[in-house]
């Protein structure tokens, strides 16, 4: 600030006075206004950085939210080609490596999902969570209500997020 008022008082000195001051002054506030431009640019600028690379850290650890998806329906046929197969076919020894083809094909999917963070939704025995679990019936229990106490179709996490909820009957007092 001294220095400031020795340049003014120089050039007063020497020129006369206010216009030389009202000059200095007048570049003295585009230099700090100048200063704060440059600093918000900079803030904004980390700003954009940051969201960037979260939004890069999202699309990497979410990449494959579309596929698992359209995986789960092939998860659900194979469990449902399983559980169609009656004690007795299981037992045909013509039909064991179509069985154990079958197993090993679920088996794998799962190993995917799992590699991947995939995980299946408890349900059956849970109370109802709205941000997981989608009630499409009530049924008269002797549980609390509230209370799952049947899955329709499995419901499916992929790291933190939702992939699909489970379908549920959940209990009502009969």
């Amino acid at each position: 600030m001294n220095e400031e008022q020795d340049v003014t008082e120089d050039t007063e000195s020497a020129e006369g006075g206010a216009p030389e001051n009202d000059r200095l002054s007048e570049l003295v506030r585009e230099l700090d206004e100048v200063r704060q431009h440059v600093l918000y640019a900079q803030a904004e600028t980390q700003n954009v950085r940051r969201r960037l690379e979260a939004e890069k850290q999202n699309a990497t650890t979410y990449a494959a939210t579309a596929f698992a998806r359209d995986m789960l329906s092939v998860k659900d046929n194979l469990e449902r080609a399983l559980d169609a197969i009656g004690d007795d076919l299981r037992t045909d020894d013509r039909l064991a490596p179509l069985i154990a083809g079958i197993e090993a094909t679920g088996r794998e999917l799962e190993s995917a999902f799992a590699r991947h963070g995939i995980t299946r939704i408890a349900a059956t025995g849970q109370p109802l969570d709205p941000n997981r679990h989608q009630a499409m019936i009530e049924l008269p229990s002797d549980a609390e209500p509230g209370t799952i106490v049947q899955e329709m179709q499995a419901g499916y996490m992929i790291k933190d997020r939702l992939l699909r909820p489970a379908l549920v009957g959940v209990a009502r007092q009969p």
